[in-house]
């Protein structure tokens, strides 16, 4: 009564069409994922976690030290 044949899918073809390759190193991702599972690189700029350049935190670190040393002796 009923033919399931037109409504019958392929997960395969499914897959392959949520993927793109992974910027950094080429392996396929989903297209919703943050970050690569292969290389564990962010696939974009806005996913990834603020990092500081060490210089920024060691001029922290000098500053906070001249403020405690200015404290100390004056």
């Amino acid at each position: 009564m009923y033919d399931n044949d037109d409504d019958e899918w392929d997960d395969a073809d499914d897959d392959e069409a949520d993927t793109l390759p992974c910027p950094a190193c080429g392996q396929p991702i989903f297209e919703d994922s943050p970050r690569c599972p292969t290389c564990g690189e962010y696939v974009t700029a806005g996913d990834a976690s603020p990092r500081r350049p060490v210089w920024v935190l060691a001029t922290a670190v000098v500053c906070l030290a001249l403020a405690v040393w200015w404290a100390i002796a004056g």
